[in-house]
């Protein structure tokens, strides 16, 4: 196998793995949804969208795009558009950098999620 089809298949692991972990994100009594689409050019979005009991929605999400010859990695967690984490975009020069980092920030975006959606439910009684 070449290296380009090594680095295809490194994306579409660490896309497997992403949506696996995010589509795990659940709450009893939060209806949640996960997602995954393609963007142009060549970038991935995957995560998990909460519908709070008042219709407020929480998204979970993580990007990975290849730009310029970088891998653009973005992470994120919102409520109603409002930043509740906003990871740093990063931009690395080569694939196996690029698929750490988004592992790294399917991770961080994941860890909160529960005392999150706890907190949001708090404000809601």
């Amino acid at each position: 196998m070449d290296s380009e089809s090594l680095a295809a298949a490194g994306l579409l692991a660490a896309l497997s793995r992403a949506s696996g972990i995010l589509a795990e994100l659940s709450h009893p009594l939060v209806r949640s949804e996960g997602f995954s689409y393609f963007f142009p050019d060549a970038g991935a979005r995957i995560g998990t969208t909460f519908t709070l009991p008042d219709g407020r929605e929480v998204r979970f999400e993580v990007s990975i795009a290849v730009s310029a010859a970088a891998f653009q990695v973005e992470g994120s967690i919102t409520a109603e558009n409002d930043p509740l984490l906003e990871l740093p975009r990063k931009s690395l020069p080569n694939i196996s950098d690029g698929l750490a980092a988004f592992d790294d920030y399917v991770g961080e975006v994941a860890a909160p999620a529960t005392r999150l959606i706890e907190q949001l439910l708090d404000e809601i009684v």
